[in-house]
Order: C-alpha cells, then sequence, then structure tokens
C-alpha cells in the first residue's frame, strides 16, 4: 500500500466529507434510498484517528480541526433531521404526506373541494398556498410570487392544453420532482 503524506490524508479527508454531505443531502430528498451509514462510519474512523494523534505543524493541525469542526456540524444537523424522520415530524415528509393527501382528497373540507368549476384551473383556492408553501419547504425562493402572477401563468397554460387537446376543462396540482415545485396540468 502506497504512503501519503498528512496534507494529502486532509485532503481526502474533505473530499469525502464533501461527498458524504451530498450523500445525506440525497437521502433526505429521497433519491437515495438509505442512509450513507458506511461512509459516515468511515470518516468518524479517520477523524478519530487524527483526533489522537500529536500534529505538530501548524496548518495541518488548523486544516484538520476546520475539517472536523465541519463534521461535527454536519454530524449535529444530520442527527437533527434522522430524529425529525423518526418522529414523523420533518418537513418535507409531512409535506409530502398532505400533497399525496390532498391528491386523494383526504383532509380537503367537502364545500372547497365543491367550489372547483367555473374558474381557470380548476379554481382550486388553496393552489397558490399549496404551490408557494411547496417552494418555501423545497428551499426555492416565492418572493416574486403572487396569486396574480400564478393564476396568469395557469391561465396560459390552460388555453395552450384545451387548444391542443380539445378538452373543456383542465385541473392544475401541485406536485414536488426532483426537488422542484411543479403544477401538474390534467385534461379533464
Amino acid at each position: 500500500m502506497e504512503a501519503t503524506t498528512p496534507d494529502e490524508e486532509l485532503k481526502t479527508l474533505e473530499i469525502r466529507l464533501n461527498q458524504l454531505k451530498l450523500e445525506y443531502e440525497k437521502y433526505f430528498l429521497g433519491t437515495r434510498p438509505t442512509e450513507p451509514a458506511q461512509l459516515r462510519s468511515e470518516i468518524q474512523k479517520i477523524v478519530l484517528r487524527w483526533s489522537n494523534t500529536r500534529i505538530t505543524n501548524t496548518a495541518l493541525r488548523f486544516k484538520f480541526n476546520s475539517l472536523n469542526g465541519r463534521y461535527q456540524a454536519f454530524k449535529r444537523q444530520w442527527d437533527n433531521v434522522l430524529r425529525q424522520i423518526e418522529a414523523g415530524t420533518y418537513k418535507r415528509h409531512v409535506f409530502k404526506a398532505d400533497l399525496h393527501d390532498r391528491e386523494r382528497g383526504i383532509g380537503i373540507d367537502a364545500p372547497k373541494a365543491a367550489t372547483s368549476s367555473g374558474t381557470p384551473g380548476g379554481g382550486d383556492p388553496n393552489l397558490f398556498e399549496t404551490y408557494r408553501d411547496a417552494m418555501l419547504t423545497t428551499g426555492q425562493s416565492a418572493s416574486g410570487l403572487t396569486p396574480e402572477k400564478l393564476q396568469k401563468a395557469i391561465e396560459k397554460q390552460e388555453a395552450a392544453i384545451k387548444q391542443k387537446y380539445g378538452c373543456d376543462k383542465v385541473d392544475f396540482k401541485v406536485i414536488v420532482a426532483d426537488g422542484k415545485v411543479k403544477l401538474k396540468a390534467a385534461a379533464g
């Protein structure tokens, strides 16, 4: 096995730490099926080994302490999110569950569900709020979003869909795909 310098080992640790961060982000978004526990334990071993080693080079000690601080902060964040997931309070999962319930008609008051005819986009009075909440939950900026802008976009899409498919009614629903909020149209 090839001997590496301490500087190269710390660069490798930094690269693996960034990789672990990305893997956890994928896991929390739902694109990775399992938690990256193996990579985390490998990094934990490296951090423990370096923590128990006397580092005389000031630059290397500073670099290791910086990487260790980042790793400890990430660990706290990841553990907190994992606890939220186990408790069923993780915002992204709660949001997705609410969306699935809305798609199935669960949790929507009957009078609100009955008002979906006669206005563009099916006239769902909660569409703007659902769209805005989805954007905020997924970390997208909703600062320039207004009900009027959303309504204009819906009317434009609705006209194009009616012309293309020759239908009388178009229903819209909010979906989250690949971490992005989108409106999905269905010809009625």
